[in-house]
């Protein structure tokens, strides 16, 4: 198959570029990120190869729809990003990389939960200014605390295991119960995970009812001082409410590896150039907010996992069989 790939970088020409070298296929890598008005670069090609930031709504579905492309291959596992009624309409069928490393979202999740906690970040800078001051570092034990784990799929229920292991006492919430959880911490209501946990970390899929889920009505339930880590999907968080509440000193920490508005920021170099976006520019004035940059997912592993699985996806498609990681989605 010939695939056209968008928003590529050094890493997607190595870890895909390698795979399909094996797998047989024909890669063209594209830096444009894919929308509407870069649809028609797919031209000549049986499919896309689509990330987290693609804007893959009715136009753009509608535009590839217009050219040879038959399917879209997701290497990310969300798929809130593409229009699900538009591709079903112009017979375009989806995959996606339902999982590749939960390690590597989870580990990333307690790193940031541990340099914003023991100010990491601010000691390391301190240092290689011959600043060996500890005043303003002031941390707390994980030990001990409480963490309330909101989704508990793969990512999440590697991270309850985590925080169990670190001796937290660990609260978690989610609409479809994992068994196997409840052998490291308690399923409890949204309200009383909110009111009763010292850190919060959100591992959920972004849907119409989920987007938004920490808002100003669920921010002031949050314990005074508390800290929430996101490292799922940006919308999940109403960020200006957020910025609220840590202007309010309730808020206590934010940490975050992915914002609502991300899609014009993150995997781009723009350290030459003014940010149009003053909500993200107001979040990095807070001493107690931490942003990285989209990077959980970013291990070896866990490219090495999306390239495999991208692969299998192209070619249970080009043997006319049953896709198993096809999305499945849109109206009749």
């Amino acid at each position: 198959m010939r695939v056209a790939c968008f928003s590529s970088k050094s890493y997607d020409r190595q870890y895909l570029g390698n795979a399909s070298q094996i797998a047989g296929h024909d890669w063209q890598f594209l830096e444009p990120r894919l929308d509407a008005t870069t649809a028609p670069l797919a031209a000549g090609f049986d499919a896309v190869c689509a990330f987290v930031n693609d804007k893959l709504d009715a136009p753009c579905v509608e535009a590839l729809a217009k050219t040879s492309v038959r399917f879209i291959v997701l290497r990310c596992s969300g798929f809130n990003q593409i229009d699900l009624v538009a591709a079903k309409k112009f017979n375009l069928r989806v995959a996606r990389v339902p999982k590749y490393s939960p390690y590597a979202v989870a580990e990333h999740t307690i790193g940031l939960i541990l340099t914003l906690n023991r100010k990491i970040h601010k000691a390391y800078n301190r240092v290689r200014d011959n600043n060996f001051s500890l005043e303003g570092l002031l941390g707390f034990d994980l030990h001990g605390r409480t963490a309330g784990v909101i989704g508990t799929g793969a990512i999440g229920s590697t991270i309850v295991k985590i925080l169990h292991g670190f001796g937290c006492q660990v609260l978690m919430y989610d609409l479809f119960p994992n068994e196997q959880c409840r052998l490291y911490g308690t399923y409890v209501s949204l309200p009383e995970l909110l009111t009763q946990s010292d850190i919060v970390t959100l591992h959920c899929p972004l849907t119409p009812d989920s987007f938004h889920l920490i808002n100003s009505q669920t921010l002031p339930l949050l314990k005074p001082g508390s800290m929430l880590v996101n490292t799922s999907r940006g919308a999940l968080i109403d960020t200006r409410a957020a910025i609220e509440s840590l202007k309010q000193r309730h808020l206590g920490g934010l940490a975050l590896d992915v914002y609502e508005e991300e899609s014009e920021l993150f995997f781009r170099d723009l350290s030459e150039q003014v940010i149009d976006d003053d909500v993200f520019s107001r979040l990095l004035t807070f001493p107690n907010v931490l942003v990285t940059a989209h990077q959980a997912f970013f291990t070896r592993e866990a490219l090495t996992e999306i390239a495999k699985v991208t692969m299998d996806n192209l070619r249970q498609f080009a043997s006319g069989g049953k896709v198993d990681n096809e999305v499945i989605g849109g109206g009749s």
